[in-house]
C-alpha cells in the first residue's frame, strides 16, 4: 500500500550551506491513517535574520536540540524511501534540496503542489499557499482538520503549511477526476510536476496580473530583458523562451 508523505522545512537560509531547524510533516496510507511530525531541530548553523523574519524560529528555540538527522521524521523518512511512495511538498525543489543537503538520496515519486497547482489553475494571479488557503477556501475546513490531528495553524510554520497543504492536495486531486477521468489522479498529479508550465499572467513586475502573450504581441522588449536580466524560476523561462521563439 502506498504512503503519501506531505512534508515542509524551515531553515536557517536558502542557501546549500543551510540546515533544517524545523520539520512538519503528515505520513499518509491508502487507509487514510495519518502519522504527523511537528519536530524543531538543533544545528551550529547560524540562523539568518531574514530567515528569522519568515519563520520566527530564533537561536533559543533550537538550543540543545537534536540534529535533523536525528529527527522521528528523518528515521521513517528513510524507511519510507521506495518507488511505491510518494514525497508531496509545495515548491519541491526547495524542500528536497534541504534535504539532500542533510544527505538524503531520494528513491520516491515527487508531487509538487506549486507546480501542479499552476497546470489545473492556470488563471490564478498567484499560486502561494497562502494564497490558495483563502481563494479556494481551505481555511473553511482547517479547524475541523486541525482538531482532528492536534494541529496548530500559523502561517510561515512546518506543521500548519502541511495541513493548508493537505489540503490544497485534496482540491488538485478533485481537478484531476474532473479532467482527466481515466487516469490515476497521484499519478497524473506526478505526471504534471515532471512538465514545466506555460504561464499565461505575470505574477510580478511591471505587467503584473496581466496576460503574457498580450504582453508579447506589445512590448517584447519587456520580455527579451526579463529572460535576460531577472531572475527566473523554471516555468517562467520555459514560458519566455517559448514566446520569443513564436514571436521571433
Amino acid at each position: 500500500m502506498a504512503k503519501y508523505v506531505l512534508f515542509d522545512t524551515e531553515t536557517t537560509g536558502n542557501e546549500d550551506s543551510d540546515k533544517i531547524i524545523q520539520i512538519g510533516a503528515m505520513v499518509i496510507d491508502g487507509r487514510g491513517d495519518t502519522k504527523v511530525y511537528d519536530e524543531l531541530c538543533g544545528t551550529k548553523t547560524p540562523i539568518k535574520i531574514e530567515a528569522m523574519e519568515v519563520h520566527n524560529i530564533v537561536p533559543e528555540l533550537i538550543e540543545g536540540r537534536p540534529p535533523f538527522t536525528e529527527s522521528s521524521f528523518y528515521r521513517d523518512l528513510l524507511s519510507l524511501n521506495s518507488p511505491d511512495n510518494y514525497l508531496i511538498a509545495h515548491n519541491i525543489n526547495f524542500d528536497l534540496g534541504m534535504l539532500i543537503n542533510e544527505g538524503f538520496k531520494n528513491r520516491m515519486q515527487l508531487i509538487d503542489t506549486l507546480r501542479c497547482s499552476k497546470h489545473l489553475y492556470p488563471n490564478s494571479p498567484y499560486h502561494r499557499l497562502q494564497y490558495f488557503r483563502y481563494a479556494l477556501e481551505l481555511y473553511k475546513k482547517e479547524k475541523e482538520e486541525a482538531k482532528k490531528y492536534n494541529i496548530t495553524i500559523k502561517a510561515h510554520d512546518a506543521i500548519g503549511d502541511v495541513l493548508v497543504m493537505k489540503l490544497l492536495l485534496s482540491k488538485l486531486v478533485e481537478k484531476i477526476r474532473l479532467n482527466y477521468p481515466n487516469i490515476n489522479p497521484m499519478k497524473k498529479l506526478v505526471e504534471l510536476t515532471q512538465q514545466p508550465v506555460m504561464l499565461q499572467i505575470f505574477g510580478f513586475g511591471k505587467y503584473k496580473g496581466e496576460n503574457i502573450e498580450l504582453i508579447a504581441r506589445k512590448d517584447m522588449g519587456y520580455i527579451r530583458w526579463m529572460y535576460k536580466n531577472m531572475e527566473l524560476d523554471e516555468d517562467m523561462q520555459f514560458t519566455l523562451e517559448h514566446i520569443m521563439e513564436r514571436y521571433s
